[in-house]
């Protein structure tokens, strides 16, 4: 790979990453807050990109244009007289038999490689991979496959006191929020308030669907679930993937993620309603 095809690799990548940080594409790989450096790299990148292929253009055209300067002998090219020809000659005709014979596997194997050709390493053309999947396929978010190969993620809180629920009713919670409070602090603060969460469906080991959401503490390759299982008749026949908006109330049982061993909580739905994905899939 020369200098003028890893510039154009390098305004590739540039482009795919100015082009999901200037619309929503980017929420489905790194968190919000990243946007703006997401924009800055873009830009570093098409920059670099564009200096380097205009200096090697212009490397280019001035090479061109000297060798059509110096005509078609070419730069130092000797004109060897006859003279000097007959003793290089003679020379060469002396040589051993060996030396000969060496002479010609080395003409026949080629100079050792010095790294120092236009080539390069094949597998710097995989950089383009992602470039493509980006501008043709754009990989959807995490989504109930992720989650259902990984276990779920909650942490003990560092303070013990939880706030107050937000007001209203029902309460709106996240899914990490609910959670948390469901298996660390049980029904101290959820006792007798209905609470509305939404996420995705995913597949219950031995049957039922829980709902789930991706958590994200820098990008979607360290994308954590969060699961709740559902009870109740509005649950079922839920295909997986599925964003739902559900009403319910806490319920005291907890499962066991086969994954990690970590608890889920439960939640007794009472309504269930279908919506549009969101924007931003993911929390946290």
């Amino acid at each position: 790979m020369n200098r003028e095809t890893q510039s154009l690799v390098m305004l590739l990548v540039g482009g795919a990453a100015l082009r999901i940080s200037v619309t929503d594409v980017y929420l489905r790989y790194v968190r919000e807050g990243l946007r703006p450096f997401l924009i800055v790299s873009a830009g570093i990148l098409l920059l670099v990109g564009a200096v380097t292929l205009w200096r090697e253009m212009r490397e280019r055209t001035r090479a061109d244009r000297q060798r059509g300067q110096r005509g078609p002998q070419g730069y130092g090219t000797p004109q060897v007289s006859s003279h000097y020809d007959g003793k290089h000659r003679a020379a060469t005709d002396s040589l051993s038999f060996s030396q000969q014979a060496g002479r010609a596997v080395d003409s026949k194997v080629g100079p050792a490689p010095h790294g120092h050709g236009h080539g390069g390493p094949w597998v710097a053309w995989l950089l383009i991979v992602p470039v493509l999947a980006i501008f043709l396929i754009a990989p959807p978010a995490l989504g109930s496959f992720a989650a259902e190969r990984s276990g779920t993620s909650i942490a003990a809180p560092v303070n013990s006191d939880y706030p107050p629920l937000p007001g209203g009713d029902p309460a709106p919670l996240t899914v990490l929020d609910y959670a948390t409070r469901a298996v660390f602090e049980g029904d101290a603060s959820l006792r007798d308030r209905a609470v509305k969460l939404t996420g995705f469906t995913s597949r219950r080991e031995g049957g039922g669907v829980r709902l789930t959401r991706i958590i994200l503490t820098c990008c979607a390759a360290d994308g954590r679930p969060v699961k709740i299982t559902m009870v109740g008749e509005l649950t079922r026949n839920l295909a997986a993937d599925t964003w739902v908006e559900v009403v319910g109330h806490y319920d005291k049982r907890l499962d066991i993620d086969p994954a990690n061993g970590e608890k889920i909580p439960y939640l007794r739905v009472s309504s269930l309603r279908k919506v549009a994905k969101p924007t931003n899939p993911y929390d946290g």
